[in-house]
């Protein structure tokens, strides 16, 4: 009976014999789309920002769910909510990193001068630059309907960012804002920073919604958006008592 079993197997054509498989092969089921990157145990939480962050500046706020970072990140769709708990958590996640870069930039920009009134000016210059580079997370960072900003990492970098801008304002003015002096401000103080930031955001937010390109069309040739935001900058610093 074994020799008349191992005659049959062997003479059975070649087409109804079934290959071994591999030993390290991986099932059809089990297999890796083209594509889909292989993340480690504790990286994906990262991954799925960065996933969100391009969905965000391709799609806009709109395109921007858990399931499109999800698709973007080659992942099931619970995984962002098993790390963000919703919409509202991801988003929050994605404007601290957005308010950190912002602040980093800012800080880098300041440290290219010496004078604190030429630190203010190239931080709000840094400050129009980060928006042009990033406009989709620039406006997510200021969408705080959208947001919870009592999420302690949103809250840290969002304060930090305020501080710096307070910070830069006040040396300009050859104050010294730091600690618990920004916890009490006075009237002008507080006005002076309002007003900093109230210039440098306006400009900002019409210079990415298109509304200054009437203003610089009428520009002088060879100057443009770097040109105005200096001169109009400046045109807010107080000129010294003529002699």
């Amino acid at each position: 009976m074994a020799r008349t079993s191992r005659e049959t197997t062997v003479g059975r054509p070649a087409a109804m014999r079934r290959p071994a498989r591999a030993a390290t092969e991986r099932p059809a089921s089990r297999r890796r789309p083209a594509g889909e990157t292989p993340y480690h145990h504790g990286d994906l939480h990262d991954a799925l920002l960065a996933a969100a962050e391009r969905v965000l500046e391709r799609d806009g706020l709109p395109g921007l769910t858990l399931r499109a970072v999800a698709r973007e990140a080659g992942v099931s769709h619970a995984a962002p909510t098993h790390h963000f708990g919703d919409l509202t958590g991801l988003l929050s996640e994605l404007a601290a990193i957005g308010f950190r870069r912002f602040n980093e930039a800012m800080i880098a920009a300041g440290n290219t001068q010496t004078l604190p009134l030429m630190k203010a000016l190239a931080r709000a210059k840094a400050y129009v630059a980060y928006a042009q580079a990033r406009p989709g997370m620039y406006g997510l960072m200021f969408r705080t309907e959208r947001l919870d900003m009592t999420r302690p990492s949103l809250h840290e970098a969002a304060t930090a960012s305020f501080e710096g801008l307070a910070t830069a304002v006040s040396l300009s003015r050859n104050e010294k804002l730091t600690g618990e002096a920004l916890e009490t401000l006075s009237l002008d103080q507080a006005a002076a920073i309002a007003r900093a930031w109230s210039l440098v955001h306006g400009f900002t937010t019409l210079l990415l919604d298109g509304r200054l390109k009437d203003i610089l069309h009428r520009l002088p040739e060879g100057t443009g958006v770097e040109q105005l935001l200096d001169a109009m900058l400046r045109s807010t610093v107080p000129r010294p008592p003529v002699a």
